[in-house]
């Protein structure tokens, strides 16, 4: 994992300048720098800003090459005011996520990403579309979500109303859908991460308040494939429930979403080892993943993970669970040179939860449904289709 901090020599190789322009950006305010511990007239620098300049470079050099790179953790293509990643942190609409997954409701954080204020008025909308599934109770929870959908936004007469609060109140319709869906009853409790609760850990203490917490966490990040999928489908005026359709496709992509089902896989195979770290180097070895860790936003550790195991640390010192959660991700970190991500957290709060398999992915997909609808909504405020061109590499007509 790359530093977050690097010294001036290898700065200025970032950015192919001498060390003149890089002392003017930084006393422009353009790059942060401190001093190194110890030798206070050496400083180091902030690399996340070096590489930001180092981009915006190549793309006045280049705008070709800096427009094919901004489909992969490139520069932003798209304005929004839904969702910040900086310095190692997350904000919805400027509010610190750790903050807001830990003393605000789900229906504060919705309000807050839907209309960028906290909004209890926005629920004033009958919730007469929600049904159980109880027909596909045998898939896993995206199949039967994916079945319902559409059947509901043809009996939804409001399904096409994009003025801004119409898409809001269609979305929290379509929010609850997902959570009866995933708690397989048509009865909901006062909040969702209640229904949830009752429905998957009836018995345990405290659990509704660790999953409100990972739904919020889960709630937005920005321009990811299935945020960006909902918001092309978005742009193309279809319906909400279609934007959340498309979502729900990408997000089960093994490299998305999915990648939770890998992870509780690993938990399951490596449950009994007595030594993790030779049996991570194994699987090493064999040429296989190790799902989640690392994320390219987070040098220093997804911050949406400390807090899942901060809290969890809270409420459950004393589980066997959690401690084996703590113990693989001590192994992966000694092996990898990476911390755990949002990924594992999840499944370290369905296991310590006993929630069932398949729940981390559930809540990310109800979770990540907030972000899909708030992306919905500047989308349709737009008006514009997004379509982007391609550059034909292909053989030359004749």
């Amino acid at each position: 994992m790359a530093a977050a901090w690097i010294d001036a020599a290898e700065a200025v190789r970032l950015l192919g300048v001498n060390r003149a322009t890089l002392y003017a950006y930084v006393s422009r305010g353009f790059i942060r720098s401190e001093p190194v511990a110890g030798k206070p007239r050496q400083k180091r620098y902030a690399r996340e800003d070096v590489e930001r300049l180092r981009l915006r470079a190549e793309e006045r050099r280049n705008p070709e090459k800096a427009a094919a790179n901004a489909l992969r953790w490139g520069v932003p293509i798209l304005e929004s005011s839904i969702t910040l990643i900086t310095d190692g942190k997350l904000y919805y609409r400027g509010h610190d996520v750790a903050a807001l997954a830990r003393d605000h409701s789900i229906e504060d954080v919705v309000s807050l990403i839907w209309t960028g204020a906290f909004d209890g008025d926005l629920f004033d909308t009958p919730l007469h579309v929600i049904a159980g599934g109880a027909a596909t109770g045998d898939l896993p929870f995206i199949n039967r979500a994916q079945s319902i959908l559409p059947l509901v936004a043809s009996r939804d007469p409001l399904a096409f109303d994009f003025r801004p609060r119409a898409v809001a109140q269609t979305g929290w319709r379509i929010l609850n859908l997902l959570t009866s869906v995933a708690a397989a009853t048509r009865e909901l409790a006062p909040t969702i991460d209640e229904t949830l609760a009752i429905a998957w850990a009836p018995k345990v203490k405290g659990a509704a308040d660790l999953i409100r917490a990972a739904l919020i966490l889960c709630a937005d990040h920005e321009l990811n494939v299935s945020a960006f999928t909902a918001r092309c489908i978005a742009s193309a005026a279809s319906n909400p429930y279609a934007a959340v359709l498309g979502g729900l496709a990408a997000l089960e992509g093994a490299k998305h979403g999915g990648a939770t089902a890998r992870v509780e896989a690993m938990f399951d195979d490596l449950r009994r080892s007595r030594d993790l770290e030779k049996a991570l180097a194994e699987r090493l070895r064999r040429g296989e993943r190790i799902d989640g860790f690392g994320h390219p936003l987070y040098r220093a550790g997804d911050p949406r993970a400390k807090v899942m195991f901060s809290l969890l640390d809270a409420r459950f010192p004393r589980s066997k669970e959690l401690a084996f959660a703590h113990a693989l991700s001590a192994a992966a970190q000694r092996a990898l040179g990476e911390k755990p991500n949002s990924d594992f957290a999840l499944v370290a709060v369905s296991r310590t939860l006993a929630l069932p398999p398949g729940s981390p992915l559930a809540i990310f997909a109800i979770g990540r449904t907030i972000g899909w609808i708030a992306h919905a909504i500047e989308q349709y405020a737009q008006d514009a289709m997004i379509r982007p061109r391609a550059r034909y590499v292909g053989e030359k007509p004749a």
